[in-house]
């Protein structure tokens, strides 16, 4: 059996119908929810339906058929294996059955006797036609059953059975115009029959000749030998009119009655614990509904996924908008900023050639000074010339007999420094050339000491 996680019980009346949830993985079948609707009112679906979480919290859907259209027979039988017994009632079934067996569904309840060598085999036998009518409400109310129960066999396995005698229960049904006899001997169940009475009118005559004629056969079949005590399972104000009108009996007994919801709870505890088998719902619609039902999970995991999937479309366009948007942004920054860079670069430029210029113009004023510091008085000079911004050409005249004050003029220009600094990195041997009458031209290119112009 299924290990189920809570058992719902569903109770159709004229009046309206009720659900009672309970709790079935305890014990006790704890009540955790009761719902009470009027007929037009739909089922609570959080409370019936049945969605992904049944595969991991099993649910069990139970629904009670109405008491008035099932067919009641009672056999004793062997005590044996359950199997055996629905093999030894498939052999009878036609016999017992009042339709053909292809228009009916059955099953049956076993009920112990003190004796273990037999047993009583209630057989509950309901036309086709009428258990797919009612399953075909319950669908439209949105409730699909996992089993057909009759609340009727719970309510006579709690009866206690202390004398001999008949359990009347009346008003059984919709229209509650059936009664229940059932006929205890000995702590058996030896006749269970369902009546179904007239008008109130008539109901008393109906009622007391069923007994007498259920008596008789008792008598003949051997199981009543003698008198038996009459015992109205219903609520004493509901009992006086069968006491007084219909039974006519002063030592009858009035019984409290069942609770629908201890009932209820009965039915959950023997579907959910037991090893139950009453289950009048056909296998075709069990079938059915759990395809259905496995349909749904499919359908409802499908639409799960595309609703993933679209979200993470939706998601992926939103992060690359949102890209978009930040790469854009960053564009229009740098658009913004690029003025300003060209700005800072002419800036810079401009500076580095303001730079440029004073600093030739002091290195110029230091090559003048050196000159004219090392310049001997039998040299004579004639130009001074910067070539680039580096190169510093140096040319004048000397008489020959003062040509060897040019080489002392040259090294003491190469030896020339600014600041412990060398003021020329390169300084060239003289160019000497013999000019006019006894004065020679002398030149020499001198290469300024600087790394940061070219």
């Amino acid at each position: 059996m299924a290990r189920w996680q809570s058992c719902n019980v569903l109770h159709v009346a004229q009046e309206g119908r009720e659900v009672w949830q309970f709790n079935a993985a305890s014990a006790k079948c704890n009540l955790l929810r009761h719902e009470s609707k009027l007929p037009a009112e739909p089922l609570p679906a959080k409370l019936v339906a049945k969605d992904w979480q049944t595969l991991f919290q099993p649910r069990l859907n139970v629904a009670w058929l109405p008491a008035d259209q099932v067919f009641l027979r009672t056999l004793q039988l062997p005590a044996g294996e359950l199997a055996e017994t629905r093999s030894m009632l498939e052999l009878q079934l036609e016999k017992l059955s009042p339709l053909p067996v292809a228009q009916i569904v059955w099953s049956f309840e076993v009920f112990p006797q003190p004796t273990a060598l037999m047993q009583t085999a209630v057989v509950v036998i309901i036309a086709r036609a009428l258990v797919e009518d009612y399953l075909g409400r319950l669908e439209t109310a949105g409730f699909l059953a996992d089993r057909l129960e009759l609340p009727l066999l719970d309510e006579l396995r709690a009866a206690e059975i202390d004398a001999n005698g008949v359990w009347i229960h009346p008003e059984i049904g919709l229209d509650k115009s059936h009664c229940l006899m059932a006929w205890w001997i000995d702590r058996v169940l030896c006749h269970l029959s369902l009546v179904c009475l007239p008008n109130p009118e008539q109901r008393g005559a109906v009622l007391r000749e069923q007994l007498a004629q259920t008596a008789w056969a008792g008598e003949i079949e051997g199981w009543l030998t003698g008198p038996p005590a009459l015992k109205v399972v219903a609520d004493p104000a509901a009992a006086a009119p069968w006491l007084v009108e219909f039974i006519r009996a002063e030592n009858a007994e009035v019984v409290p009655p069942v609770a629908h919801a201890e009932l209820a709870a009965r039915t959950a505890r023997r579907v959910t614990k037991d090893s139950a088998h009453t289950n009048l719902l056909p296998a075709e619609h069990t079938a059915r509904y759990k395809q259905q039902w496995v349909d749904g999970v499919w359908m409802r995991g499908l639409g799960a996924l595309l609703v993933l999937y679209l979200l993470f479309v939706l998601g992926y366009f939103g992060v690359v908008e949102y890209a978009r948007w930040k790469l854009e942004s960053l564009r229009d920054q740098v658009a913004q900023l690029e003025g300003a860079v060209q700005n800072a670069k002419r800036t810079r430029a401009l500076v580095e050639t303001l730079q440029e210029q004073v600093d030739l113009q002091y290195a110029a004023l230091e090559c003048w000074k050196a000159v004219a510091a090392n310049l001997p008085e039998e040299l004579t000079l004639d130009s001074l010339n910067f070539e680039r911004g580096v190169t510093l050409v140096i040319s004048g005249t000397v008489e020959e007999q003062h040509v060897p004050k040019v080489h002392d003029f040259n090294e003491a220009i190469r030896s020339t420094q600014v600041n412990n600094q060398p003021l020329f990195s390169n300084v060239k041997a003289p160019d000497i050339n013999r000019g006019v009458g006894n004065r020679s031209r002398w030149h020499f290119p001198c290469e300024l000491k600087r790394t940061d112009v070219e």
